[in-house]
C-alpha cells in the first residue's frame, strides 16, 4: 500500500506528543502500507515502507531519504523500493528483478519531473552506438562492428528490449564464450573488446553506471597466432607466381619490406613517396599512426619501373585500391598462394557447418609478410625496438614516448634485409 502522507505540523499533544498527519491511500493493504512525509527541519521527502527479514519472520518499518525536494518524484522512488521490498519477501528479487525495478524507477521519476529520461533499451543503445561509430571509423571497421552488435543483440533475443542498466557481465560472459565455441577465442575476444567500447561510451553518457563488459576477461589464446613467416624461398615464388600482375608484385614487395596491413598498402598515393629523400610517409588506418619509412632499393627500383604520374592524389595501387573490402584483396593474395603451390586449393562443396561455425585459419596470407618483415629484420641483427618501429607494432612494454629513432637508423636497419627480387 502506497499512501502520500502529508504532515501538517503543528502544536504535539500534551499527552501523547503525536503529530497531526492527513493520508491519501492509494494501492494495497494497510499491513504494506508505504508512504511520503517530510520530517522538520529536512528539506527532502521520506519514503517509509517495510522490509521482510528472514531471521525474524517479520517485517520491519524503514524510512529513507528520497533525496529530492519534488514530490511526485518522491512518489516514483518510494513505489520503486516498495515494489522491490514485496518482491524480496516474496522471494523474486534476483539481481536481473532489482535492476528492473530500479530501472523502470528511474524512468517513472523522470516520466513524473516531465523529462526525457536518459534510459534506453540494450539494443536501441548498441544502434545508437553504431550509428556514431559510422560517422568516426572507416567502413570496413564499422562493418565489423555492426555484425559483432548483431550478434550480440540476437543472442540477448527478448532481453536487447530491457533496459540498458539491466545488462549483466554474466550476459556478455555467455555471449563471449558462444563467440569462442561457434567462432574461434581470437574472435570471442575480438566481439569482447568492442562491447567494452559500446557500454564504455554509455557510462561516459551517464546511462550507465558501470560498465559491464569490463569484468568479463578476455580468453587465453591456445596458439597466440596461427599464422607464420614466410621464408624467402617462399617469397621468391611468391613474386615468380605473380607474372604479369605488376600491382600484386608490388603488393607483395611493399608488404615484405615495408611490413604493413594490405589494406593501408592498397590506397598509397604518389604523394605518400618521396623519390628523392628516399621516404615513403603515411598515417595507417587502424592505429590513426604516422608512418615514416626509407625506400630500400628493391621498393625504389619497383617505383621507378612505372609510369610516372603527375596527380599526387593517384593511387600506386589503383586495382587494389578500387576493391570495396580488404577481404578481396586477401582471398586474390590466395589464388596468387595456390598457384606458387603453397596453398591448396579452396573447394565450393558445402562443409555443412553454415556461416556461423569457425573458420579454419590459414597459416599463411598477405600477413604472413608482416611477419617475414619482422623475422628477417631481427635474423639481421635489428633490435627488438628498431623491428616494432619499423612494422608500426605497439608494445605496452616498450613505449614509444621514450624511443625516438631517426629515418637514417631506421634505413641502416632495412638495408640488411635481403633482396628478394633476386633469383
Amino acid at each position: 500500500m502506497l499512501c502520500v502522507i502529508v504532515m501538517h505540523y503543528g502544536k504535539h499533544s500534551q499527552t501523547t506528543g503525536s503529530v497531526a498527519a492527513e493520508a491519501t491511500t492509494l494501492t494495497g493493504t494497510k499491513p504494506d502500507m508505504a508512504s511520503v512525509h517530510k520530517q522538520p527541519g529536512r528539506p527532502f521527502w521520506f519514503c517509509a515502507f517495510s522490509i521482510f527479514k528472514p531471521e525474524t519472520l517479520r517485517s520491519k518499518r524503514v524510512f529513507r531519504s528520497t533525496k529530492t525536494r519534488d514530490k511526485k518524484q518522491a512518489l516514483e522512488i518510494c513505489r520503486a523500493w516498495h515494489k522491490a521490498a514485496l518482491k524480496a519477501r516474496n522471494g523474486k528479487l534476483s539481481v536481473d528483478a532489482a535492476r528492473e525495478v530500479i530501472a523502470q524507477g528511474v524512468s517513472d521519476v523522470f516520466t513524473a519531473a516531465n523529462v526525457d529520461s536518459p534510459s534506453a533499451s540494450i539494443k536501441s543503445w548498441c544502434e545508437t552506438w553504431l550509428e556514431a561509430k559510422a560517422i568516426e571509423a572507416e567502413q570496413s571497421t564499422h562493418d565489423r562492428y555492426r555484425r559483432i552488435v548483431e550478434r550480440f543483440v540476437e543472442f540477448l533475443g527478448a532481453k536487447s528490449k530491457r533496459d540498458l542498466s539491466t545488462l549483466q557481465a554474466s550476459d556478455i560472459t555467455r555471449f563471449r564464450d558462444r563467440e569462442a565455441k561457434e567462432l574461434s577465442r581470437a574472435t570471442a575476444n575480438l566481439s569482447l573488446k568492442v562491447l567494452r567500447v559500446c557500454f564504455g561510451e554509455a557510462v561516459r553518457q551517464g546511462l550507465l553506471a558501470v560498465n559491464p563488459a569490463v569484468r568479463v576477461p578476455v580468453l587465453k589464446l591456445r596458439d597466440k597466432s596461427a599464422r607464420r613467416a614466410f621464408t624467402l624461398s617462399e617469397i621468391k615464388r611468391i613474386l615468380k607466381a605473380c607474372g604479369e600482375d605488376v600491382e600484386w608484385k608490388g603488393l607483395t614487395l611493399f608488404g615484405l619490406y615495408l611490413g604493413q596491413r594490405l589494406g593501408d598498402l592498397a590506397r598509397l598515393t604518389w604523394r605518400a613517396v618521396n623519390l628523392e629523400g628516399g621516404e615513403i610517409a603515411f598515417t595507417t588506418r587502424k592505429t590513426g599512426r604516422r608512418i615514416v619509412l626509407p625506400l630500400v632499393q628493391p621498393l625504389g627500383d619497383y617505383l621507378a619501373s612505372l609510369p610516372a604520374s603527375d596527380n599526387p592524389n593517384a593511387y600506386i595501387f589503383p586495382n587494389a585500391a578500387s576493391a570495396k573490402r580488404t577481404g578481396t584483396l586477401s582471398n586474390q593474395f590466395r589464388e596468387i598462394l595456390v598457384d606458387a603451390g603453397l596453398v591448396e586449393p579452396r573447394g565450393h562443396e558445402s562443409t555443412g557447418k553454415g556461416r556461423s561455425q569457425a573458420r579454419e585459419t590459414s597459416e599463411i596470407s598477405f600477413h604472413s609478410l608482416r611477419h617475414s618483415a619482422v623475422t628477417m629484420l631481427k635474423a639481421s641483427g635489428v633490435s627488438d625496438v628498431l623491428a616494432r618501429e619499423i612494422v608500426g607494432h605497439e608494445s605496452a612494454a616498450i613505449s614509444r614516448q621514450y624511443t625516438h629513432l631517426t629515418t637514417d637508423d631506421l634505413r641502416s636497419a632495412m638495408q640488411r634485409l635481403p633482396d628478394a627480387t633476386n633469383a
